[in-house]
């Protein structure tokens, strides 16, 4: 009888592979803790303190990590010196294009928003390419802006509104986009805008309101929550769901697609091809649309005046919106949900509507507004800067796979 066969051995890190996979955890470890020593650094991952110097002294003069000062424990021996990420060199840039604007930040290796330029622009008529050229060229302008401050971005995300998967929009409804490149067109346009002879910058995408999501994760105020529901308000409606600290794709990528939830079944005709899908009611163009106004300012200005046609349209707004995160709620259970975008301007008006829906929707019984769970996003997170910092991430995990 033949022996079974046996199943094929993970292959074995040399000792070049242990030693990326260690520098790659201190300078996480460092940059987790904000400021720490070499002596905590090897407390805390089990590394000895002549290894960890070893490590601490590559990423030093990498540029990745700095010496500032020294601490004192209270305890005998010599203080040891600060350690802290870098504030200058290697950095992140994130590019976020919606509808009507684009917006790019530089972050530095410690998350900061260092670069920031936001362009209104009217991106609804203009074909793929043009739109991506525009944002190609704001985004070399804040490349030339970070170089003055000594900060060198190695990559490119981009933040795109729509069903983004493998650096392709396969639709964007709002744009009126369908199997797009963005990858390769913004690559293309970017070298096209910067000097001749300068580095290319590798590029990937994603979906904005995933990106919002995990800024929200990693920079805004939730207090160490970590299972939520992430809605963006902009021309349309977006939305993100993370469950214990990560976000969740689903099978192609497409997960959290709130906006496109149907609210009203019989309602208007949707973009997407479907009807009664809750943008219809709750994105920016909507509300504008049912209040008559402008612009946002103009609806907050009416809407602070007591105007019967904003206050109409933006409870209309609210109750669809809880109607809409009604349902995630009893399917996900999560710890909040979280408004972005426009809407932590409008949540004043927004909040009373939908919280009444949610009271009345989630099975559990657990929603009160006194629980605080449904609430605005940071000021401090957005999608461009979430973009940045997933460039920060690829860093954080192979410190050697970029030039300095």
């Amino acid at each position: 009888m033949n022996s079974p066969r046996r199943s094929a051995e993970p292959p074995k890190a040399d000792k070049a592979g242990v030693r990326r996979y260690n520098l790659s955890l201190v300078l996480r470890t460092v940059h987790d803790a904000g400021e720490t020593t070499r002596a905590a650094v090897a407390a805390h991952v089990g590394l000895t303190r002549p290894a960890v110097s070893s490590l601490v002294e590559q990423l030093l003069e990498r540029g990745l990590l700095v010496e500032s000062g020294k601490t004192f424990s209270g305890q005998a021996g010599r203080p040891g010196t600060v350690l802290k990420p870098a504030s200058t060199g290697p950095a992140g840039l994130g590019v976020e294009l919606n509808v009507d604007y684009v917006s790019v930040c530089v972050a530095d290796l410690t998350g900061a928003d260092r670069v920031r330029r936001t362009v209104r622009l009217d991106n609804r008529a203009l074909a793929p390419v043009e739109v991506l050229r525009r944002a190609a060229t704001v985004a070399a302008e804040v490349l030339d802006e970070a170089a003055a401050r000594d900060l060198r971005p190695t990559g490119v995300r981009l933040a795109l509104p729509g069903l983004v998967a493998g650096g392709t929009v396969q639709q964007a409804p709002n744009l009126g986009w369908n199997r797009v490149d963005a990858d390769t067109l913004f690559t293309r346009a970017l070298a096209a805008a910067r000097p001749a002879g300068a580095p290319a910058l590798p590029v990937a995408s994603d979906n904005e309101a995933n990106v919002a999501a995990l800024a929200e994760l990693w920079f805004g105020g939730l207090g160490g929550i970590r299972t939520f529901v992430h809605v963006t308000g902009e021309i349309g409606v977006g939305g993100a769901i993370v469950l214990d600290g990560e976000l969740l794709r689903g099978a192609h990528g497409f997960a959290g697609e709130i906006g496109h939830l149907t609210v009203v079944p019989d309602g208007p005709r949707c973009r997407c091809g479907s009807s009664g899908c809750l943008e219809r009611y709750a994105g920016q163009a909507a509300l504008l649309r049912a209040a008559r106004a402008p612009g946002i300012d103009a609806l907050v200005r009416r809407a602070e005046d007591g105007e019967a046609r904003a206050l109409a349209a933006l409870d209309q707004a609210g109750r669809m919106l809880g109607v809409a995160v009604s349902g995630a709620v009893n399917l996900l259970d999560p710890e909040a949900v979280v408004l972005g975008g426009i809407y932590p301007r409008l949540t004043a008006w927004l909040a009373p509507a939908a919280e009444a829906e949610l009271g009345l929707r989630v099975v559990s019984g657990l929603w009160t507004p006194a629980r605080g769970r449904l609430r605005a996003a940071s000021s401090t997170a957005d999608a461009a800067r979430g973009a940045a910092a997933l460039v920060l991430r690829d860093i954080l995990a192979d410190p050697l796979a970029y030039d300095t």
